[in-house]
């Protein structure tokens, strides 16, 4: 299947390894629409890929060794013990990832999008109207135009998902992730080659160092939780949405530093509350399951297909093995239709195990979390092992190998 005109709503991580795809597999003509009106704005979070997928998506051309990246070898999960700095260690596990700076991973998939791509910043689409043979693109500014496909890269909140699946949209978990990236890296244990989990009752909070795309690096930090019931502290999040910095009120934000210095050991403590309060953001927990991955002309990758809870580190990995497959259906398929139920039959099973496999380690991660204080290796291995029950080598921790077939 060779030409076609190609429109690939949404210009972030999943949008530029989408026009890549399209560019790859022969599209005589890619356009992506960004609502953002310059670059996508960096708020200076960490994502990891797992050394394995990262190695798939390599040989595949989608990232590079000269993305800059900080490697982890390994997970420690620890509780507060008293005035121990770094609290008890209670459990640890192998962590084989690559740890990026969103910003500068999606600047460099930006540097690989083909001069020929049209990237269209500041594009807002307001409306997705099928037919038959195309799909017309209505945007803010009211100019309209046709294609003969339109790719969904836009996002759990996506507005060509809506157009194919109207009604069907991301489902509130009942907790959050606070998010945030402080500048102190001094001082972490093991040269800073560790994630660390600090657990809590009801929650936990990961760290991990970045890069800062200038050549240091920055303390991620997220931590999961359900937030204070009482009224005006709890957001309403029924409707997707996310809380940037800036929009936190005083009262969540103090919550949030008291349940840190309440339930972290001092040295962690320091290096969560030490990030500027104006810094931090919200990023609610959602779920969402599509009946298909396309629909007609149309076609979803990314969160616009999917939305797993981050628990299963494999978010980004996911997003760019969706292009991935589609281009490899596009080269196999001989017709639009052949290309479209390639691709479906390919990556709609495995979205839906990652969100299965990610409800349940929500579950006993957040919802139901265990009497951590009372764990040690053997009990923590027991642990792990049985919210990962039922999930196999394509849809596990850590993401979906492309080679299993």
């Amino acid at each position: 299947m060779r030409g076609g005109s190609i429109a690939v709503v949404g210009g972030s991580i999943a949008g530029c390894a989408t026009a890549l795809a399209a560019s790859r597999a022969g599209a005589d003509r890619v356009t992506v629409f960004e609502r953002a009106d310059a670059e996508l704005r960096d708020r200076g979070v960490g994502i990891a890929l797992q050394s394995d997928r990262y190695e798939e998506l390599r040989e595949a051309g989608y990232v590079a060794p000269e993305m800059p990246w900080a490697p982890l070898t390994r997970r420690v999960w620890s509780v507060r013990d008293g005035d121990a700095p770094h609290g008890r260690g209670f459990g640890q596990q192998p962590f084989p990832f690559r740890a990026y700076n969103w910003g500068s991973l999606w600047s460099e998939l930006r540097s690989r999008v083909p001069e020929g791509v049209d990237y269209r910043s500041g594009a807002v689409v307001t409306a997705v109207e099928p037919a038959d043979d195309g799909v017309t693109l209505r945007l803010a500014d009211g100019h309209e135009e046709r294609f003969d496909l339109v790719i969904g890269a836009d996002g759990y909140r996506s507005a060509v998902r809506e157009a194919m699946f109207p009604g069907i949209s991301p489902e509130y978990a009942g907790y959050i992730g606070w998010r945030g990236a402080s500048e102190d890296v001094e001082g972490l244990p093991s040269d800073g080659l560790d994630a660390h989990n600090i657990v809590f009752p009801g929650g936990h909070c990961m760290i991990y160092r970045i890069p800062d795309g200038t050549g240091g690096h920055r303390l991620n930090w997220v931590l999961y939780t359900t937030p204070p019931q009482t009224d005006g502290l709890h957001p309403d999040l029924r409707t997707p949405t996310s809380l940037p910095p800036g929009r936190l009120n005083s009262e969540l934000t103090d919550w949030l530093r008291a349940l840190v210095a309440d339930h972290f050991p001092p040295f962690w403590a320091d290096k969560v509350l030490g990030t500027p309060a104006g810094t931090t953001f919200i990023q609610p927990i959602y779920d969402l399951v599509v009946p298909h991955y396309t629909s007609g002309r149309m076609a979803l990758v990314g969160d616009a297909a999917s939305v797993a809870r981050p628990h299963v580190g494999a978010g980004s990995v996911k997003a760019l093995q969706d292009a991935t497959a589609l281009e490899a259906a596009w080269i196999a398929g001989d017709s639009w239709k052949d290309v479209l139920e390639r691709y479906d039959a390919g990556r709609g099973a495995v979205g839906s195990a990652m969100v299965a496999l990610a409800r349940r380690m929500g579950s006993t991660q957040v919802e139901n979390t265990p009497d951590w204080s009372a764990m040690h290796q053997p009990e923590f291995d027991a642990w792990w092992q049985d919210q990962n029950s039922g999930s196999d080598r394509s849809s596990g921790f850590g993401g979906h190998s492309l080679k299993v077939k």
